[in-house]
């Protein structure tokens, strides 16, 4: 028995071989690179030199950076809970019997999978103060029409309003096949004693559907602090600020500026910071998610 026990470990040792290898070479080796580089002053043109904890006391008085973590704060404040109650209303809406379903699943889905850059550009189109249908269709009911990537004040709403756009298909997904597992007798127990679409909603599907909705949570939270390419193709962090995002600042120090120490030294920043807030929804999630 021993024998047949160490034979099938050594097989099992064998196969997650090559993938212990790909996780120390591209995941946990950078990791640890990025850390000493993050305790060094290097420019890629001169030698690093010791620098300590040097980068990290560095940022405490960094302005830029604090106004950039409040920047990746207010998208996703912006982005996340929206994201959350829309998903939650298409995926009500379109888990009823109706014609053409499955097309309008897949209207609201193609965002999701269109690429970034194309829905930036369409969208900065969009938003052009001259020539731009939103202008148009808020001056046809005479609505004040701003100028929205070049306005410190609607540059980050409107980068937030495309993102929720571009996203919110991808969790409307998810709450479907949440929707789906449901059971469908505990709705037709509840109907017999009574209750309305309101009940059925407050006492049935809305506790049934708290794991997905932890898990949209945490990943949409994930998500939108490491928010980049709308930042960089829509606004180029501007005007000044107003759309410098975290990781925006990030490569801003690491690819234009050079300073990859303190680039890597904010990366650890973000890392402790996303660390942090999905600990901390790990810890809530005992107190509002129920599992069958």
């Amino acid at each position: 028995m021993g024998t047949l026990r160490r034979r099938e470990a050594l097989w099992a040792y064998a196969l997650l071989f090559p993938t212990i290898v790909l996780f120390l070479v591209f995941m946990a080796g950078p990791l640890v690179a990025s850390f000493l580089i993050s305790l060094m002053h290097w420019s890629l043109l001169s030698p690093p030199r010791w620098a300590g904890l040097g980068q990290y006391q560095h940022l405490l008085h960094d302005s830029a950076f604090w106004t950039a973590v409040g920047n990746t704060a207010y998208f996703t404040a912006g982005t996340v809970l929206p994201r959350l109650v829309l998903a939650l209303l298409l995926a009500l809406a379109l888990n009823r019997k109706m014609r053409a379903r499955n097309l309008y699943r897949t209207i609201y889905f193609l965002p999701v999978v269109s690429m970034l850059v194309a829905v930036a550009l369409v969208w900065s189109w969009l938003y052009s103060p001259q020539d731009g249908l939103i202008n148009y269709a808020l001056a046809l009911v005479h609505l004040p029409q701003p100028a929205w990537l070049s306005s410190t004040r609607w540059a980050m709403p409107a980068i937030i309003i495309m993102s929720i756009w571009k996203t919110v298909g991808y969790d409307m997904i998810l709450y479907l096949a949440g929707l789906q597992s449901i059971p469908e007798h505990l709705y037709e127990a509840a109907r017999i004693d009574g209750a309305n679409r309101w009940n059925l909603f407050q006492h049935i599907t809305f506790p049934l559907l708290t794991p997905t909705t932890f898990f949209v949570l945490v990943v949409s939270v994930i998500g939108s602090f490491q928010v980049f390419d709308q930042a960089y193709i829509m606004t180029q962090g501007g005007p000044g600020y107003a759309t410098t995002t975290l990781v925006y600042y990030i490569y801003n120090n690491a690819f234009q500026w050079f300073h990859m120490g303190y680039a890597a030294a904010q990366a650890w920043v973000l890392l402790v910071l996303v660390l942090g807030m999905t600990l901390l929804q790990l810890w809530g999630q005992r107190r509002w998610v129920f599992y069958q």
